[in-house]
Parts: C-alpha cells; structure tokens; sequence
C-alpha cells in the first residue's frame, strides 16, 4: 500500500535537488568585428596600367571589394570602370577591346600631340555619362594643376573630363583646361595615390604600384625617355605616398613599355601574380585592422 510518509524524505530530495539545480548558460556569441573601408589606390604607369584589371581580378575574387577608388594617369582610367561597377571579367573584356586609336586624337601643337578628347568621350560613354559623384563606388580622379604643381582630386563632375585631366602627359597629351585653370597628368605629384584615398575616409589602403624605377633599364626612344624623366620627378612623392598604404602591390612590369598596349596579357597576369602574392598578408593585417577597430 502507497504511503506518502514512507516516501516523503526521497520527495524531500528531488525537489531540494530541483531548486539548487544550475541555471542553463547560453553560449557566448562570437563577436562581430567591423568591416574596414578598404580602398585601391591605383598608380600610373601608361600601358603597365592593364595590371591593374589582373590586380582588381583577384582581389575580388577572394571576396576582397574596395569601397574606395582613387587612380592616377593609367589608374584612373582602370579606376573610374571598376567604380562605374564593371565586374572583373568585363574589364578584362575591355582590356581585350580596347585599340590605341580609341585614346588618341592627333594635333599640332607645341604644348602636346594629343588632344585628349577622345579618352574623355571613351570614358564618359563607358560610365554611360554619368559624372563622378553618380558612380557605383566613391571615385578620385588624382591630377596636377600645372600653374601651381598643387595636386587635386577630382571627387564631383565630369568623370571623362576628370580622368582626360589625370593622364594627361605634359608634352604628350595637351593641358586640360577645366574651370579657367590647366590640369595635367597627376604622376607628377602623387604617382599611387594613397593619401587621396585616406582624404576619402578610407581605412585601409591597397597601393597598386606600377611606375618604373629610375635607371631599372635603358631608356630609348622619345615615350621611354618621357617615362624615365617622369619617374625621376616623382620619385619623392612616391615614397611618400607609399608609406602611407597598408599594403602594397607591385606587379612585374617594368619589362612593359609605356606605349606597349599589345602587351596587355602579360600585364594582366602580372598585376593577378602580384595579387595572389600579397592574399596572406592583406587578410592578415584587414583581420588586424577590423581588431584594433573594434577596441579588441
């Protein structure tokens, strides 16, 4: 016969055990670190300057997307396609595409050969008119106001106009004349524009260098000559400018001549050698970034 005061001390038990049990304990959630702006500071370096399409390949193909675009000369010709939203595999198609005689319309005239229309109404057809400050991604087109030698960042307006004003290579290409003032190429003051992308609020800064050293090589022919005095010139902005960057990316292309467009394959494969070189340690320092960021 059931007696509950036979049971009552183990019933005493169980619910002496019940009230002092532990309470469940959630498992932590991991925390999530910010994402730093990344930035692609793309240098020039003319025809070197399809290496930056192999560079923006990889990099994006290992889910690695600059929030951020600045380009100098060649750079901002690559730069202001990747932040109108061009996919990789359509720049490269471009790259393919493009022919010298769509870049460069001849003159005569004693401050330049090329007038610089063309490149201007390429890149505006390419944006689909669209002006800076309307891309897909923020966008600096790096120049140099010629009267002055002060180094300006075209961020609002007319994106072929900028990007013309950028590359254009004093006695080469004709100075830009833009609000009553003379712009012309942006290598003489900031070869890899780094220190714009910072202007731009950028976190993280990816240089893409593709200028050639000075005395890498012997210069012949007027355009190498050209290249070689640029180069010479801008040797102390670059350091600077690179310092400055987090990381920096420098394809294998001082092989390549500045006017040498039918090398593009091989200064595709350059920038995407470079790239993939520089993977580890750009996840290394962005992981780095995002912790210091996060006050871990």
């Amino acid at each position: 016969m059931f007696s509950v005061k036979r049971f009552a001390p183990v019933l005493a038990l169980l619910l002496c055990a019940c009230g002092t049990q532990s309470p469940i304990v959630q498992p932590s959630q991991p925390k999530i670190l910010p994402k730093p702006r990344i930035a692609l500071a793309l240098g020039g370096g003319a025809a070197k300057g399809f290496a930056h399409v192999g560079v923006i390949k990889v990099l994006e193909a290992n889910g690695i997307s600059a929030d951020i675009v600045t380009g100098t000369s060649a750079g901002s010709v690559v730069g202001s396609l990747y932040a109108a939203g061009y996919t990789p595999a359509q720049l490269q198609s471009k790259a393919a595409a493009l022919d010298e005689s769509n870049l460069t319309d001849f003159t005569l005239s004693t401050r330049g050969f090329i007038k610089g229309e063309k490149l201007q109404g390429f890149i505006n057809k390419e944006v689909g008119n669209r002006p800076i400050e309307k891309l897909a991604k923020p966008f600096g087109a790096v120049a140099t106001e010629l009267d002055t030698g002060r180094r300006v960042v075209f961020r609002l307006g007319n994106t072929g106009q900028a990007v013309r004003a950028s590359a254009s290579i004093p006695n080469i290409f004709l100075p830009v004349d833009i609000g009553g003032k003379r712009y012309v190429d942006g290598g003489l003051v900031s070869p890899v524009p780094v220190s714009a992308a910072r202007e731009m609020g950028a976190d993280f800064v990816i240089a893409v260098d593709i200028s050639a050293r000075p005395g890498k090589g012997k210069a012949t022919g007027f355009l190498s000559i050209l290249d070689q005095s640029l180069n010479i010139m801008s040797v102390a902005g670059l350091a600077q400018e690179l310092r400055a960057a987090d990381v920096i990316i420098q394809p294998r292309v001082q092989n390549i001549g500045s006017a040498a467009f039918e090398a593009r394959n091989q200064a595709i494969a350059a920038g995407e050698a470079a790239a993939r070189q520089a993977l580890p340690q750009i996840r290394k320092l962005l992981q780095d970034k995002a912790r210091v960021m996060a006050g871990a």
